[in-house]
């Protein structure tokens, strides 16, 4: 990592390059001048005040720090996997200036006292924002619901299962009614554990011609319904994460339309690649839920230019070796995606199946909506902004990622997108290259 610059005291200066503007798309950069963790002034003002340094993003385009709102940083636990420090900054390096931490760690994030370890090791270690996920069950078990007023207390800024279940619908609706008691969002990955039983991989013709066992799209869209069903009842904000159908999509459509709260994301992967994937027997595409057909994949990102779907996820998980190495059904689930998402994401502007703004929205001010802010690049709004080079390229290797996890989804291929600085509260969280004195 490069030397990093703090302009907290004598500013810092962005010149050139285009400003994305949430809900307007790209225009040229006024300027902006950086000072004490905010953005001080944009346009005139931003040109003609004093400043410690200046970076030039000619050629580059100027985001809002994009928000992850699942991401593994696995700790506390083992280490083996990461920590805070690592996948912190390798979400700095994927221009990620806040991540939702998962709760499922070890132990379990289902007290206000694990919340409060990943906050202190986030103050102490992290370099982006972190903004814990709370249990909504203990232990994540899906049955004994967990304090939810104390994780609310303690930081948390919703509750969820993580990738797991909850035993049943009665459970699942005290869990609503009880978040809605204390107004959580509540997180939920939707999967039927009975429909989706042993399985690992889309029920469908890949699964059928390499004899592997598969969860139908029915184990989402059974869960979904239910889900809605009750969130309508309780009218608790619920939050589905992780959809990888396009009857998923419909329903969230129809939901919406209807005035339930309901919000949704998406895993990146899921836009990008399909069943067919796991053709050579790939782990790294072991994933949960499982990549599907190409017609979910357009459904989805249909979804997400439409605006249907709120916001793309990481859905990070970093993991040794170990646990990528096995045959494919005893591997784990997960991707080491947190730095490959933009770049992805610039493929898919590059064959026209996205629009640059949508992507950016759904990486900004989408998740962000799902948490109740705001962001925006206003003179007085917090310096949580990314600078990137859509058009230079790079390379995801060992040598490359910042992550323990070393299974990003492309490996050792040419990819768009090279992120060349990060600003949380006005420090570079990363940085590529040098920036210029003040003038």
């Amino acid at each position: 990592m490069t030397q990093v610059v703090n302009g907290s005291e004598a500013g810092l200066r962005l010149t050139g390059g285009q400003l994305f503007v949430p809900n307007e798309g790209l225009i040229a950069n006024p300027g902006l001048l950086v000072r004490g963790g905010y953005i001080e002034a944009v346009g005139e003002q931003a040109r003609a005040g004093e400043a410690g340094a200046t970076f030039s993003a000619e050629g580059h385009i100027i985001a809002p720090g994009f928000i992850d709102l699942c991401c593994n940083l696995r700790e506390p636990g083992n280490g083996q996997k990461g920590n805070i420090a690592s996948e912190t900054r390798a979400a700095a390096h994927g221009g990620f200036t806040t991540v939702c931490a998962s709760p499922e760690t070890s132990p379990v994030n289902d007290s206000g006292a694990v919340t409060n370890l990943i906050l202190d090791g986030a103050g102490s270690r992290g370099v982006v924002r972190v903004l814990p996920i709370g249990a909504i069950t203990r232990g994540l078990d899906g049955d004994l619901l967990s304090d939810m007023a104390g994780l609310k207390a303690a930081g948390c800024v919703a509750v969820g299962n993580g990738s797991r279940g909850v035993r049943n619908a009665r459970i699942l609706r005290r869990c609503m009614a009880y978040a809605q008691t204390f107004g959580l969002t509540v997180m939920f990955s939707p999967e039927n554990a009975a429909l989706a039983a042993d399985g690992y991989a889309h029920d469908g013709q890949v699964t059928t011609r390499l004899g592997l066992l598969g969860i139908p799209e029915v184990a989402e869209t059974a869960a979904v319904m239910e889900m809605l069903l009750l969130a309508e009842e309780t009218g608790v904000q619920l939050h589905l994460s992780q959809l990888s159908c396009a009857r998923s999509v419909e329903m969230l459509a129809e939901a919406r339309q209807k005035g339930v709260r309901v919000t949704a994301d998406v895993a990146m992967h899921q836009l990008v690649f399909t069943e067919t994937a796991l053709a050579g027997f790939d782990s790294r595409f072991h994933v949960r839920p499982p990549l599907r057909g190409e017609a979910d994949r357009q459904a989805l990102l249909a979804g997400v230019r439409a605006g249907v779907i709120d916001a793309i996820v990481s859905q990070h998980q970093p993991h040794d070796s170990a646990a990528k190495q096995a045959p494919l059904p005893a591997t784990e689930p997960g991707l080491s995606s947190i730095e490959s998402v933009l770049s992805l994401g610039l493929e898919l502007v590059t064959r026209n199946e996205l629009a640059m703004a949508d992507l950016l929205r759904a990486l900004t001010n989408g998740p962000a909506g799902v948490l109740g802010q705001a962001t925006a690049l206003t003179a007085g709004a917090p310096a949580d902004l990314c600078v990137f080079d859509p058009d230079a390229r790079w390379q995801p290797a060992v040598t490359t990622l910042l992550s323990a996890g070393r299974h990003a989804p492309v490996m050792d291929r040419s990819l768009p997108g090279v992120m060349k600085l990060t600003l949380v509260a006005g420090r570079a969280a990363w940085q590529a290259g040098d920036i210029a004195p003040g003038k």
